[in-house]
C-alpha cells in the first residue's frame, strides 16, 4: 500500500495539490485575460443595465460631454477670455475633457464596482479583477464616440496628423487606462472594507479637471507659480497625458501665430511621458497587490 502512495498516485496528488490556491483567491489580472468571454459578458450587461429603460440611451455619451463643453467654453472662453489668449480654444478644451471624462467615470465606477455587485460575488467565484476591468472597458465605450466627435471637430479646423501625433494619442490613452485600472482596483477593494473610499474617490475626481491642463494652459502654472512648481505638476500622470491629447489634436490645428514654445512643455516626450507611462505601471501593481491582499474575504464582508 504505502509503495502504491509512493507511486503515480502520489506524484498526480503533488501535482494537483501545487496548483490549489488559498480559497477566494485567483491569479490576479492573468485570470481577466483567461475570461474574455466573461469580460466581454459584464461589459455587455453593465451596458444593459445602464441604459435600461433610458429614452437615449448611447446616445448620452454625446449629451453629457456636449453640456459640459458648452457651460467650460462659455465660462472660461467667453466670459474670462481664454479664446482670445488660446488659439483655438474649443478643439484645446474638448481633447481635455474628452481624456479626462474617460478617467473620471473609469475610476469613479470601478471603485464601485465590487461592492456593487456584491450579489453575484456572494453567490458564485469568478476572477473578481473582472468588475473594475469591466468597468473600464465600459468607460472605454463611451470614450469612443466623444473621441468621433473630437475627430470630426478637429477635420473640420485642418487637422492633418502625422505618425508622432497619432502615437502621442494613443500613449495617452494607455495612460490614462493603466491608470484608472490600477486606482479602479486599489479603491475598489479598499471600498468593500471602508465605504468612506467612495467619498474619498468623489473627491478625487472633482480635483482631477482641475490638476491637469484641461480648462487652461500649463504657461499659465509656470508663469504663476514658477518652473520648480511646474516639474512637480508634471508627476501627475493626468497632466502629462492631457498635453499628450492636446499635442495630438489641437497642436495640428494651430497655425503661424500660436509660439512653438507653448504648444507642449519641454521634454514632454524625452522624460514626462516615459516617466508617467512608469507611474502608471507603478500604480496598477499597487493596485493589483492591494487588490489580491483583501479579496480573500469579500463575500464575507459583503
Amino acid at each position: 500500500m504505502e509503495e502504491y502512495f509512493r507511486g503515480p498516485f502520489s506524484e498526480e496528488f503533488a501535482r494537483l495539490s501545487a496548483e490549489l490556491t488559498t480559497p477566494g483567491l485567483g491569479r490576479g489580472l492573468k485570470d481577466v485575460l483567461r475570461s474574455r468571454f466573461l469580460l466581454k459578458l459584464l461589459v455587455g450587461k453593465e451596458l444593459k443595465v445602464r441604459y435600461r429603460g433610458s429614452v437615449l440611451g448611447l446616445l448620452w455619451s454625446y449629451v453629457k460631454p456636449g453640456v459640459q463643453f458648452v457651460v467650460f467654453w462659455f465660462a472660461l472662453g467667453v466670459f474670462l477670455g481664454m479664446n482670445r489668449n488660446t488659439e483655438n480654444y474649443p478643439i484645446y478644451l474638448f481633447s481635455g475633457i474628452v481624456l479626462i471624462n474617460f478617467f473620471t467615470e473609469a475610476l469613479g465606477n470601478a471603485s464601485r464596482s465590487i461592492v456593487g455587485n456584491g450579489g453575484l460575488i456572494k453567490k458564485i467565484y469568478l476572477p473578481r479583477e473582472l468588475f473594475p476591468v469591466a468597468s473600464v472597458w465600459v468607460s472605454a465605450v463611451h470614450f469612443v464616440p466623444q473621441l468621433v466627435v473630437l475627430l470630426v471637430a478637429c477635420l473640420w479646423t485642418g487637422w492633418s496628423p502625422g505618425i508622432l501625433e497619432l502615437g502621442a494619442a494613443i500613449a495617452a490613452f494607455g495612460i490614462v487606462a493603466l491608470l484608472a485600472t490600477g486606482l479602479g482596483l486599489f479603491f475598489g477593494a479598499a471600498n468593500v472594507y471602508f465605504r468612506d473610499s467612495e467619498n474619498f474617490v468623489d473627491m478625487l475626481l472633482m480635483i482631477a479637471t482641475w490638476a491637469s491642463p484641461v480648462l487652461y494652459s500649463w504657461t499659465m502654472v509656470r508663469d504663476t507659480l514658477g518652473a520648480s512648481f511646474l516639474t512637480l505638476y508634471q508627476l501627475n500622470p493626468l497632466t502629462v497625458a492631457v498635453e499628450l491629447f492636446h499635442f495630438a489634436f489641437w497642436k495640428p490645428t494651430t497655425g503661424a501665430a500660436t509660439d512653438p514654445a507653448t504648444l507642449v512643455p519641454p521634454n514632454l516626450f524625452s522624460i514626462w511621458a516615459p516617466v508617467a507611462a512608469a507611474i502608471a505601471v507603478l500604480v496598477i501593481l499597487l493596485g493589483q497587490y492591494t487588490f489580491r491582499r483583501l479579496e480573500g474575504r469579500f463575500a464575507q464582508e459583503l
